[in-house]
């Protein structure tokens, strides 16, 4: 009998939204969400991390101005009580799939042990 992986990963992906964590950060992104000047907040730090990630990946570095930037809105983020309680959960969520991912890649792990 073949095995079709995809059918498994599609069947894990709807599991993962009945996991509490994924409930939960779900229940957090939509509390943070009323408030429109915190999801504005939260917006420009995700964008703040996505162009750090860049430019790291990039192997450029950030300026003096967007170093400011980057750390004038994670301290705004620091003091928004909603926004910590969404990267709380965000962090369980990815510790799940940490997990997971050590469980799928199992096999590979073993290959290269010897």
């Amino acid at each position: 009998m073949a095995v079709n992986i995809y059918d498994t990963a599609n069947k894990m992906e709807e599991e993962l939204r009945e996991t509490t964590e994924y409930k939960n950060l779900v229940a957090a992104y939509t509390e943070m969400k009323k408030d429109q000047k915190t999801y504005d907040l939260f917006k420009d730090f995700q964008e703040v991390q996505v162009n750090l990630q860049q430019k790291q990946m990039n192997g450029e570095e950030m300026s003096d101005d967007e170093m400011s930037h980057a750390r004038e809105i994670a301290s705004q983020v620091g003091d928004v009580d909603v926004i910590k309680s969404l990267m709380d959960k965000e962090r369980a969520l990815n510790q799940l799939l940490n997990d997971i991912n050590q469980i799928i890649t199992k096999p590979v792990q073993d290959l290269y042990h010897d």
